[in-house]
């Protein structure tokens, strides 16, 4: 054993002997080839094995390595060097900055630019960070990585998000940006895989939106997907599967706990606290399972490369029955026909198919009693007869009888010729075509399962849709570098019309014996309705834009628009839409070449005029109403009557967005951390607005709809990314974002008019609209408490109140609670949106953790709000109510009816959160093991996205989207879930 061991410590001293022949101590200084100054932190390795150090703070180093060997020298920021050692125990080394990173290219309307030369303010995003997300909607991916970007999910499958960039700046015009895909504009990105995406540009200010003019009012959505690159074929499959479940479910009242309730509401109800409890929420949520397929192919060569891609996914919604399938597939193609002529095409389709529910599913399960069984003990469904406490819909036997589908496709394509001449000069040519159809089937049965929810007669109603559009556009650039003046001047024209027609029919009495036997043609024709509508309008525009910079420090941009577009009168057609950016690259002016603390330092101006062609239809038209009840009789002959019901203005202007926008651009440590800040200002001038008339006109609405309003939004942005590598094997990022939006009626044509809107219940509208106020204010009573006993109510300003009533505040003084007591009671427009994107890398491994949030914001608890009669309480309620004097002053007794139901600041509150958006942990396989199974990547990985949301609001989720009008009302909103899946991405 002795011997054995004192072999055992020759060996070891032997290799070490022979390890410490092998290699020498090598010292040395890294420094800024430019500045001479030391670089701090430098990664330095010997080439082919694990040896490696940092430089200290004087950027000094010392390590051991192979006299022969070669040492790798990297530094963020900087080019990677590689310094043979050759024998040498003292080496020097000088890093050039990166000029990639300093001339980084972003995508802007009809080119590119570099981001140093941009005078704007835009924000990308790349394909990569997006296609990590387990959204199944691009934009969706998005939230919390663009400053100045709202975006409210829905956890409904297929559903769009919705968008905001700096506010809200339309009643009734379209509110959401201008999507453009490879050149061609679309409404929403519903049809794109994100795993097809190779960047997003979002245009943010008027001066980088000016460009698509009277598109551009609520910013812009530039879409780049993935191109073909020369080069061997590249075959990858990204795929995972997953799980679903709903977070923070709302807890109600339990079968005890109502009945206790109800108890107390009257002396009259006798309900049996003992009674079994449902749980209807429980009852129709599930953990939903999910799972995505994608596979692409990539290549070509010199004179022609390529890009094809095919996807699958399939989403069970969180609520029983809810299910949906998307395939979608993509074609690109570029061929150099020349040196100077090149040609190219890219398509997307794309079809899906929806198994539905019904719309009002949550808001049942809210109020449902808990009383009320599933099923009966015969099978039949439990009924609201059983329990003699109002007309209530089963939820369970509502999703079972609710037969609905749903299904569409879309083709998006684009095909370009462009033609390089005279050196400086490209024409460049597109059409852009934008195809889809969908349609929609319900059928009713004839049943009855339960005294409310019943049908005498089948009802089957179809409809089908359609829309069309396509885009030509022309461009010619010149670009051209004469010392120290760089120019790039663009010209174009533009022309697109798009068509839309919808036709939509139902009769009664239609057998179901297949899905291949539902036609209308089977029903009574006695019960026939048809409807057919439809739409066109069309747009012609010229543009063009200046790019010059002098000495790489002076920049200016001016661009120029004149549109024109059928959806307003010929006398208002055309309108011009022009902008202007001025920036300052500091860190370029002589006087800056000494100091090291800034990298970059960019100071930027603009100011642009846009426009909202998405208004309303025909507004300006005048229609004539040839209903029957005009007709009269002379001679025993009828004469059909006609009568003019509307009024309308009496010519129609754009909606015009005039923005003014100042940011600075900063980077140190070598470009180590960056800092982006913007301050914005955004007026939206003659918004589509009503403006009351005369009831005594004779008018089937209240009401003329025109250019009637002026609207504000003013906000800052404030961007911070640090990145480092730490030695070779760990590097991470940190990026920080906020946003702050302050939005503002600030006109009226008609002074101090107010629109209300938002209906709540028997008429009472929860949302105002008027000067110095948010748009969709909520608007009501100030709870000052709650009654104690019949001496408050005794001379108080409500004398038919009780005790446990809500005590509104008097605001006039008047002795009297009425419509002039009512005033703002929030804002459902936030103050404050932020995302924290953080990334780890260590050797194989990498960690990403997004964190997203939005503060100072209201929401309109209208669950709470709507009721009837004796619907479910939420558990909070039971805890908390009012049982006698002195148990609360803060919430009403269970008898929620008459003045308490009135719009009031109770039902209105905060709903601040802050979530996990997305935590995912990756593993990319080892080379060799790679290269073994004859693939180049593979990387496997577990993603939670939404795994907590922290929040204080009363409801299944804070995230609460809307209609500028009637914004932040919770009513039946699906709520998000929690997706936990696991991922593989494999490269042939």
């Amino acid at each position: 054993m002795m011997k054995n061991l004192l072999l055992l410590m020759m060996c070891l001293l032997s290799v070490n002997l022979l390890f410490a022949q092998s290699t020498i101590t090598v010292q040395g200084k890294v420094t800024d080839a430019t500045s001479g100054q030391p670089l701090i932190g430098a990664g330095v390795a010997v080439q082919g094995t694990t040896t490696g150090t940092q430089t200290d703070a004087e950027g000094n180093f010392t390590l051991a390595a192979p006299p022969e060997g070669t040492l790798v020298i990297s530094y963020l920021g900087y080019n990677d060097k590689q310094v043979p050692i050759n024998n040498n125990t003292s080496l020097n080394v000088q890093l050039a900055v990166n000029q990639q990173q300093l001339e980084e290219v972003v995508v802007v309307g009809y080119g590119v630019q570099e981001k140093r030369d941009i005078t704007g303010s835009i924000s990308s995003v790349e394909g990569e960070e997006i296609a990590r997300q387990a959204s199944q909607n691009p934009v969706s991916a998005m939230q919390g990585k663009v400053a100045g970007v709202q975006i409210t999910n829905s956890g409904a499958p297929g559903a769009s998000p919705q968008v905001r960039i700096r506010g809200t700046g339309s009643a009734y015009g379209k509110v959401e940006p201008l999507y453009v895909v490879d050149g061609t504009f679309v409404d929403d990105l519903n049809f794109l895989n994100p795993a097809d995406i190779e960047s997003i540009e979002v245009l943010k200010d008027a001066s980088s939106a000016a460009i698509y003019g009277v598109r551009a009012a609520n910013g812009v959505v530039l879409v780049t997907t993935k191109r073909g690159t020369a080069g061997q074929m590249r075959v990858n499959y990204n795929g995972f599967v997953g799980v679903q479940r709903v977070t923070n479910q709302l807890e109600m009242a339990n079968a005890r706990q109502y009945a206790t309730l109800l108890n107390e509401r009257s002396e009259l109800n006798n309900i049996d606290p003992n009674t079994p409890s449902t749980d209807w929420f429980e009852q129709i949520l599930r953990t939903a399972k999910i799972h995505n397929h994608q596979v692409s192919v990539s290549g070509g060569s010199e004179k022609a490369t390529y890009s094809a891609s095919a996807g699958y996914l399939n989403q069970e919604g969180i609520v029983e029955g809810h299910e949906y399938e998307r395939i979608t597939a993509r074609l690109q193609t570029d061929i150099n026909i020349s040196e100077n002529v090149k040609v190219g095409y890219s398509g997307i389709f794309y079809n899906y198919a929806s198994e539905d529910i019904p719309g009002g599913i949550f808001y049942q399960a809210y109020v449902a009693p808990p009383i009320m069984r599933v099923y009966k003990l015969n099978g039949f469904y439990g009924d609201p007869a059983d329990i003699d406490v109002g007309n209530f819909a089963n939820p369970q036997a509502s999703l079972d009888w609710f037969n609905q589908e749903s299904g569409g496709q879309q083709l998006t394509s684009n095909v370009f010729g462009e033609v390089k001449f005279l050196e400086n000069f490209t024409f460049r040519s597109s059409l852009g075509l934008n195809y889809g159809i969908n349609e929609f089937r319900n059928y009713v049965s004839e049943d009855s399962l339960t005294t409310v929810q019943k049908a005498l007669r089948s009802r089957l109603t179809k409809s089908r849709s359609k829309m069309s559009s396509w885009l030509v556009e022309n461009t010619l650039t010149y670009d051209n570098t004469f010392g120290d003046h760089e120019v790039t001047a663009l010209l174009g024209t533009s022309a697109q019309e798009n068509r839309s027609e919808a036709f939509s029919g139902s009769a009664s009495d239609v057998p179901f014996e297949s899905e291949g036997n539902l036609y209308l043609s089977l029903g009574d024709p006695e019960t026939f309705s048809i409807s057919n509508t439809g739409d066109k309008f069309s747009f012609l525009s010229y543009f063009g834009r200046l790019n010059y910079s002098f000495k790489n420090r002076y920049l200016f941009t001016g661009t120029l628009r004149y549109d024109a577009s059928s959806k307003f009168p010929a006398d208002e057609r055309w309108d011009y839409f022009p902008s202007i950016g001025v920036g300052w690259i500091v860190t370029e002016e002589p006087f800056m070449s000494t100091q090291t603390i800034l990298n970059n330092l960019k100071l930027r101006a603009s100011w642009g005029k846009l426009g909202n062609e998405g208004i309303p239809t025909n507004i300006f038209t005048q229609t004539v109403n040839n209903n029957p009840r005009y007709s009269a009789i002379f001679g025993g002959i009828p004469y059909l009557g006609r009568n003019i019901t509307t009024l309308v203005p009496p010519t129609l202007l754009w909606e015009v967005v005039n923005e003014t926008d100042i940011g600075v651009e900063m980077a140190f440590l070598n470009f180590r951390l960056t800092v982006e800040a913007d301050w914005y200002n955004k007026e939206t001038k003659d918004a589509i607005f009503d403006a009351p008339v005369l009831g005594t006109l004779g008018t089937s609405n209240s009401f003329i709809r025109g250019n009637y309003a002026d609207f504000r939004n003013t906000g800052f942005e404030f961007v911070m990314n640090w990145q480092d590598e730490v030695g070779t094997d760990f590097s991470y990022d940190i990026g920080i974002n906020f946003s702050t939006n302050r939005n503002e009626v600030t006109e009226l044509a008609t002074g101090n008019t107010e629109l209300f809107a938002g209906g709540v219940v028997d008429g009472n509208l929860a949302s105002v609209s008027r000067v110095g106020d948010p748009i969709g204010s909520f608007y009501g009573y100030v709870v000052d408490g709650i009654f104690q006993t019949e001496a408050d109510v005794e001379g108080s300003a409500q004398p038919l109140a009780e005790p446990g009533d809500f005590m509104f505040r008097d605001q006039n003084g008047d002795g009297v609670i009425d419509a002039g007591d009512k005033v703002v009671l929030g804002n459902p427009n936030p103050g404050y949106y932020y995302g924290i994107n953080t990334g780890f890398r260590f050797m194989g491994f990498d960690l990403q953790l997004d964190i997203q949030g939005v503060a100072d914001v209201d929401i309109y608890n209208a669950n709470r709000n709507i009721r009837f009669g004796n619907e479910n309480y939420d558990a909070d309620f039971f805890e908390n109510r009012w049982l006698g004097p002195g148990t609360s002053n803060t919430y009403p007794s269970a008898d929620l009816s008459g003045s308490n139901l009135n719009i009031n600041s109770w039902y209105v509150e905060k709903g601040d959160y802050i979530r996990i958006r997305n935590l995912q942990l990756g593993y990319n396989l080892p080379t060799d093991l790679v290269n073994e199974w004859r693939m180049q990547s593979a990387r496997i990985f577990l993603n939670a996205q939404n795994p907590v949301t922290l929040f204080d609001y009363n409801g299944f989720s804070p995230e609460i989207g809307g209609s500028p009008l009637s914004a932040g009302l919770d009513n039946n909103v699906y709520p998000l879930s929690a997706t936990y899946n696991l991922g593989v991405n494999v490269t042939f």
